[in-house]
């Protein structure tokens, strides 16, 4: 089974201008749809793909793909926290309509959700997105210079984790149930003295350390949920490498480390060959490519470790190769996958 999670930039300016998108000649999209039918994951967690609450884009792009040769029966997306509006001022501008001041990033409701293609039947849901950042144990909060609440007493009380999402879906599969821990974090940047998009990164991907331990967390319906056993894999846009970049590394690092979890450290040739002299970590590791900071690995398909990975991969092919400037085309992000055998297979 191949799984794998792709930051697609499929975001657009306003509500509705993606679908409009899809419905015509669009070399951005094309160059996407080209990608994941090269790939052709059995599993796919899109992020940063703007949401609609009829599912009308995502069911287009199905479409293309389905064209493209790459079919996927089964359709999730659902209400993120990016861009919808609080009505306090999250930012501390002063303003309370700003896209700073949406639960999570963005000039509508909505923009750069995400979404999930699969031959395999969605079976249940926990979504953590309503989750106050305050109440996750040992939250680190922003603190303004006088050691206040960031912005207000307030608003920080209000303020939710979830940039995005933070969802636990279960997959029925006839070899049995798959658990996918999915999120688009906040990147750990664009933010003034008090860090605050540092610590809400670090603290989102701090919920999955704590989720794996077996803290039970309440869902959109209030309802405390807990980690199920069973085979799993976490995935998506963690916003922050491990050796590089600007944000925590340790709390990425720890992830990767984590006990329930195998990192098969996909890699590629085109990664390795954009590699930056002042970078620490392995080049062909990495899964995105901007002009500052450089490559990074930000993007994670981690399978628990009671599976068995048999091949991995970005799909960054090398400067001149086949697809390469399709790639680039596509999103500042690359594909990443990760083949594991299934069903499952008790391992030696």
């Amino acid at each position: 089974m191949r799984i794998a999670t792709y930051n697609a930039s499929l975001t657009r300016a306003g509500p509705g201008v993606l679908l409009k998108d899809l419905g015509r000649d669009d070399p951005q999209i094309d160059a996407v749809a080209a990608v994941i039918a090269y790939v052709r994951p059995d599993i796919l967690l899109l992020t940063s793909m703007d949401y609609d609450a009829g599912g009308e884009a995502l069911a287009v792009l199905a479409d293309r793909l389905a064209l493209a040769g790459v079919s996927y029966p089964h359709l999730f997306s659902d209400a993120v926290n990016a861009g919808w509006p609080s009505g306090l001022d999250l930012d501390g501008d002063g303003r309370v309509f700003g896209p700073g001041d949406g639960w999570g990033f963005g000039h509508f409701p909505g923009r750069a959700g995400m979404a999930l293609l699969s031959v395999h039947p969605v079976a249940d849901l926990h979504d953590f997105r309503l989750l106050p950042w305050q109440d996750l144990p040992n939250a680190r909060l922003p603190r303004l210079a006088d050691g206040s609440p960031f912005p207000s007493a307030e608003a920080q009380a209000a303020m939710r984790l979830s940039t995005t999402a933070h969802w636990d879906i279960a997959l029925a599969t006839p070899g049995g149930q798959l658990r996918l821990l999915a999120s688009h974090v906040s990147p750990p940047v664009f933010d003034g003295p008090e860090r605050a998009n540092l610590l809400r990164n670090a603290d989102e991907i701090r919920f999955w350390h704590l989720y794996l331990d077996g803290t039970a967390f309440p869902d959109a319906a209030g309802t405390a949920r807990s980690l199920e056993p069973g085979p799993l894999v976490v995935l998506g846009d963690l916003n922050a490498d491990p050796a590089d970049g600007d944000g925590d590394r340790s709390v990425v690092a720890a992830l990767l480390a984590h006990p329930r979890l195998q990192d098969p450290r996909p890699r590629s040739i085109g990664g390795a060959s954009a590699a930056d002299p002042s970078h620490r970590g392995d080049p062909s590791t990495d899964t995105a490519a901007w002009s500052r900071p450089g490559a990074l690995r930000v993007d994670y398909v981690l399978p628990s470790a009671d599976l068995r990975v048999t091949a991995s991969g970005v799909f960054w092919p090398e400067p001149g190769a086949p697809l390469a400037d399709i790639a680039a085309r596509a999103s500042a992000h690359r594909l990443v996958w990760v083949d594991i055998e299934w069903p499952p297979v008790p391992l030696p």
